[in-house]
């Protein structure tokens, strides 16, 4: 099976599959995250990074602004909500200080070729606080204008105005994601996200006129009182502007773990047979329209840098979903925002006064993580390798671990060969391929090679995969 081949939607199969388990934006999955990992671990591991060529070992950075100015009732990220502007005044200032703190860590010869600004709501900051912040970042990192910058940034759209767009592009950002979700009033109104489609769908071109090199948008399947019928609506208005890209992230209702989804009335949401309906009307429509299909929620259109690099075998994945920068070192900048250093991955302080705490006293904030051990090194290649490129090769898997691939993974062997019954991958002497059957069904078809799977799975902390 070649990589490149078009995905099959069975969706019996996605029924049959439909369990619960990790999105694998990293491995070990946060869950595994814990406070013995220290801010001393931190900075002995980032230090460390910077190598013998620091040069020609670009950095990646995610910045997180956890403003919002209204609460979406869906929502489970970190977030802050305020309509007072100068609240945040406080925290831009401690936010540039750790960039202070971060940066002399890494070599200034380590270009950042890759930056997202994620909230939240990154253009809740005004002109002035988001000035501050850039100019932190070019203080103390190497922020460049060169064409292989990926600086991308989300926005809510309805927190900018018409100039909004043209002052990020002379910032730098050459990427935009538009949140969207749905264009339908009533599902709006049940999720308290009132948004104004010809205003949205104007910002679109806006980008295109402004120079910004990829524009994406999210939209999100499973919300109260959609239908299939009400989300074609929003998929042909979508289609029309022809973002670059697209997301369709599967709703994970989860009130126990986020308060404000307590707000949405359950009896509103789809049913079962109704999401993997809003699910077939999703695929159906963007592949019918065009956009291939990368993996796990996105779409984008063949001459996307995403299609290519999966095509071409390097394709990747951090906490920003499919990227097309492979296993770059990730600063992660601001509260509860995660890093990935070396062999490590770093978490940030989550509440806001302590975070500002640690900053005043020179600290890191680093809040939890951890440091890999060979044997997460090698199941972490496995897991990206089925869900990037959809092939596991495990000859050279082999060779670059010193293991019996078959004696090593002899219980996550006998896991392939079921789904291999069923049509999700194919297997032999050398390869693992995942199927165009199994590529809507990732997630499962890499669970078996988690180490930690069945100690936490019990705990019912990871959405349903559709």
């Amino acid at each position: 099976m070649n990589s490149n081949q078009t995905a099959e939607f069975d969706l019996e199969l996605i029924k049959r599959y439909d369990g619960r388990g990790p999105r694998y934006t990293s491995y070990p999955t946060a869950v595994q995250f814990h406070d013995g990992f220290t801010a001393e671990d931190y900075e002995r591991l980032a230090l460390a990074s910077n190598g013998d060529q620091p040069e020609s070992q670009p950095l990646s950075i995610y910045v997180h602004v956890p403003f919002c100015h209204s609460l979406c009732y869906y929502c489970g990220c970190h977030k802050i909500v305020s309509r007072h502007q100068h609240s945040a005044d406080p925290y831009v200032e401690h936010l540039v200080e750790e960039m202070r703190l971060q940066g002399r860590l890494f070599d200034p010869r380590r270009r950042v070729d890759q930056l997202h600004f994620g909230g939240g709501t990154p253009t809740f900051l005004d002109e002035a606080q988001f000035a501050k912040v850039m100019d932190g970042l070019f203080r103390y990192f190497g922020l460049h204008h060169g064409e292989q910058r990926e600086y991308s940034i989300e926005i809510d759209p309805r927190s900018v105005d018409d100039k909004a767009i043209p002052r990020l592009a002379e910032m730098g950002f050459n990427r935009l994601s538009l949140g969207i979700q749905d264009f339908d009033p009533a599902v709006q109104q049940a999720v308290n996200r009132l948004q104004d489609e010809e205003w949205t769908l104007s910002l679109i071109r806006q980008a295109r006129e402004s120079g910004f090199r990829s524009v994406s948008v999210d939209l999100i399947y499973g919300l109260p009182k959609q239908t299939a019928a009400s989300f074609t609506h929003t998929l042909e208005s979508v289609v029309r502007a022809k973002p670059d890209r697209i997301a369709a992230y599967s709703y994970a209702h989860l009130p126990e773990m986020f308060r404000s989804q307590r707000l949405i009335n359950q009896e509103d949401l789809p049913t079962a047979a109704e999401k993997l309906a809003l699910l077939t009307r999703t695929v159906e429509f963007l592949t019918g329209h065009g956009y291939e299909y990368i993996g796990m929620d996105h779409f984008a259109l063949p001459e996307d840098d995403l299609v290519r690099a999966r095509h071409n075998g390097s394709l990747h994945r951090n906490f920003q979903g499919y990227s097309t920068h492979a296993e770059l070192d990730l600063v992660g900048l601001g509260v509860s925002a995660i890093g990935k250093v070396g062999n490590s991955y770093a978490q940030s302080i989550k509440l806001r006064q302590a975070y500002y705490e640690a900053i005043e006293a020179g600290r890191l904030p680093v809040l939890r993580g951890i440091e890999l051990t060979p044997d997460d090194i090698l199941r972490r290649e496995v897991i990206h390798a089925l869900m990037c490129g959809g092939v596991a090769d495990m000859r050279r898997i082999e060779a670059r671990h010193g293991i019996n691939f078959p004696v090593y993974f002899a219980r996550e062997l006998g896991e392939m060969r079921k789904l291999a019954a069923d049509g999700l991958v194919e297997m032999d002497d050398d390869f693992i391929r995942v199927t165009p059957r199994g590529r809507f069904l990732l997630r499962p078809i890499a669970m078996p090679f988690d180490g930690y799977l069945a100690a936490y799975l019990a705990e019912q902390r990871f959405s349903k995969v559709i």
